[in-house]
Order: structure tokens, then sequence, then C-alpha cells
């Protein structure tokens, strides 16, 4: 697997631009027993245009619960979260749902690639879902195409490529629509150690051309390609490095 995507200088990060994903107090927790038991307790982050957001900690800690919430695939916690300015939390089904597509791309472990669509195919879903011209369509996922080498492999179904190749499309189709905001869960999971060096290097360019990343990874190697690394312990922040 051989990608080069071009660097540009990022913004400097400055503590006082405003955060693109700003939380604040916030809580979830679910019946258990007697009790409740509390997935996050009292979360304040914010994280700003520009900025590699490593979350660290170990199994059940809140991590992917986290990932999930930032990207609007739950709705079910109190506090406040402003995502690109907007406050979540009076929003209904239908605008949240409008502001993850035009905000937030994801990469997923397992890839979750349709495997009975082409690559093309598979990264024009995200655009399916925005109001988006078919002529325009097919100039973005060639243009995306092109960006990651992939041209040469529209045609192929997933089951014709290697596990690093299929990440490197579902990072392309994460990034296809245009997000501010891309998240990962566990990118390099279910890669051989070379495959994963390729796609956090990858992410180390992206970021450098601007793109705001989160990713929830055990592996401190792929945190040390991150400019911040947030540790959670039982639900809480126990550390933000690098802030």
């Amino acid at each position: 697997m051989n990608t080069s995507v071009s660097a540009q200088a990022s913004t400097p990060r400055r503590q006082d631009v405003e955060p693109l994903v700003r939380l604040r107090n916030i809580e979830k927790s679910f019946d258990h027993g007697a009790g409740r038991f509390h997935v996050l307790r009292r979360i304040d982050l914010d994280v700003r245009p520009g900025e590699f957001v490593s979350v660290m900690g170990p199994s059940g800690a809140g991590k992917s619960t986290l990932l999930h919430l930032l990207g609007l695939q739950d709705g079910d916690w109190t506090g406040e979260y402003a995502l690109a300015g907007v406050e979540v939390g009076p929003l209904d089904t239908k605008a949240r749902s409008r502001l993850r597509n035009e905000n937030v791309g994801f990469v997923f472990q397992s890839y979750h690639l349709l495997d009975e669509l082409t690559v093309a195919e598979n990264l024009d879903v995200p655009l399916s879902y925005r109001d988006v011209r078919r002529s325009e369509r097919e100039s973005l996922v060639a243009e995306t195409l092109d960006r990651f080498g992939l041209a040469a492999r529209a045609k192929l179904y997933p089951r014709q490529l290697s596990g690093g190749q299929q990440q490197l499309v579902g990072i392309a189709r994460a990034l296809v629509s245009k997000p501010r905001l891309l998240l990962a869960d566990e990118p390099t999971g279910n890669l051989h150690s070379e495959q994963a060096r390729e796609i956090m290097q990858l992410f180390r360019e992206l970021n450098a051309a601007g793109m705001t990343i989160v990713q929830v990874t055990h592996s401190e190697d792929n945190a040390r390609h991150g400019t911040r690394v947030v540790r959670l312990r039982d639900g809480w922040i126990d550390a933000d490095e690098g802030r």
C-alpha cells in the first residue's frame, strides 16, 4: 500500500480558537440492578480545529461510547454538546443526522464496506445522504479515488482488496464529503504492523493538511502520531496530555 496526501502548513493552534467540539458535564448511564452504571462521568472536553486527539484507556473506560457520542450516533446522554458551534441537545433526530452528515466522517476497525458495491460505489454512499447532484457526486468520488491512489481499483469489490486497501477505502469514504471532523475507532486494529504504520502516516498527513481527528486506540505507537492524548478511566477523564 503506497499512499500520499499532499500536506500544507496547519493553522496555528491557539487556545482562543473556537472549539469544533465542546463538551460540558457530559454523563451517560443506564439502569443496572438496583442502581445505575455510569459509562461517562462529568466529561469536559474541547477539540479545536487542526487537533489530532487520541482517546486511550483500558477496556470499559468509555472510549467508544465517547466517540459514538461525538459522532451523534448516541443521543442518550446529559450535559451540553456543541459541534461546529451548534448545540446538539435541542436538535431532533433529523436535524442531528443532517449535522452529522455535514460535519463528521467515520473510520471503523472493521471497515464496514458494503460487499455488494464496488470501491467507487462505496465512496458514493455518504454523498447519497446529502443534497448533492449526481454529476457533483461523480466528480467528488473521482477526485477522492485519485487523491488516495485508488483510481485503478474503482471497479473492484472489497473482497478483492487486502485489509490495508479496504481500510484505505474506508478512510477515503469518510473524507469524500469533506467533513470537518474525522472520527476513527481503532483504525488499525485489523491490520498487520506495516499496514498500520502506513495508515497512521496517512492520518498524520491529513492532520498536517488541516483535518481535525479524534481516534480511539489502545496503541501508544498510534497515539504518538497525534498532538494530544486524552486518557479515560472508569468513565472519567484521567489525564489530558498535550493540551
